[in-house]
């Protein structure tokens, strides 16, 4: 294990059992095959759940459109790579060439999307309750109040929004394909809409902002409709 490793858990206050979970969590698609990106289509859900039940806690007189809205504040790709920062996540990730000459340990997509992987893999590693305690340490110093809804919404917020709104259930999003090479990939997503019978896609550099592009797709497709 490198000092590297061992100073990061040091930080996160927890002791990997398995860290070769760790060490897969920092590790992007440019350097290895054996990348995040599985850790961090797991880790967004544990967070989403982590992040859902502290606003629970904490704002339980707000309506659900409201929680849903603070919670986006709080999972937004800006937020994660801050903390991603705190961590130093930056100086143990592992990158191709590449990405590394292309300032790909800044980037805040992929910081962010490495720090729900490190997420996912505490959860893999010791459980919910191990993740969700992370979480909680994580977004300690991070203000969380219900002006936070007065923040303007990102697509996928107002998109699910406006489908909760109509009693809708929420869109389901597709990693359709990736496109160039490894240290300059970009996502095709897919999102649809089952009740609505629609489907809508948008690309991005990372699978976060692929969704948010399809989102925004789909939003502009209904309001079309709506006006129509």
């Amino acid at each position: 294990m490198t000092d590297g490793l061992i100073a990061l858990q040091q930080r996160l206050q927890h002791q990997f059992s398995n860290v070769s979970l760790l060490a897969r969590a920092l590790t992007h698609r440019s350097f290895s095959a054996d990348h995040y990106e599985r850790l961090e289509f797991l880790g967004d859900s544990v967070l989403g759940l982590a992040i859902s039940d502290l606003l629970y806690a904490r704002l339980g007189t707000l309506p659900e459109g409201d929680l849903s809205r603070v919670r986006a504040n709080l999972v937004r790709q800006e937020t994660l790579h801050q903390l991603a920062l705190k961590l130093g996540l930056p100086d143990v990730l592992k990158l191709g060439e590449g990405e590394m000459r292309s300032g790909g340990p800044k980037r805040a997509s992929i910081l962010a999307d490495a720090l729900e992987a490190i997420i996912g893999a505490v959860y893999l590693d010791a459980g919910f309750a191990k993740a969700q305690a992370l979480v909680q340490r994580l977004f300690e110093a991070v203000e969380i109040n219900p002006q936070m809804q007065a923040i303007g919404k990102d697509a996928k917020t107002e998109l699910q929004e406006w489908l909760q709104g109509r009693k809708m259930k929420l869109p389901i999003y597709t990693v359709v394909g990736t496109i160039g090479a490894a240290h300059k990939q970009s996502f095709d997503v897919e999102c649809e809409v089952p009740e609505l019978r629609l489907s809508e896609r948008g690309i991005g550099g990372s699978r976060r902002a692929g969704e948010q592009a399809a989102a925004a797709a789909m939003l502009q497709t209904i309001k079309a409709k709506v006006k129509s």
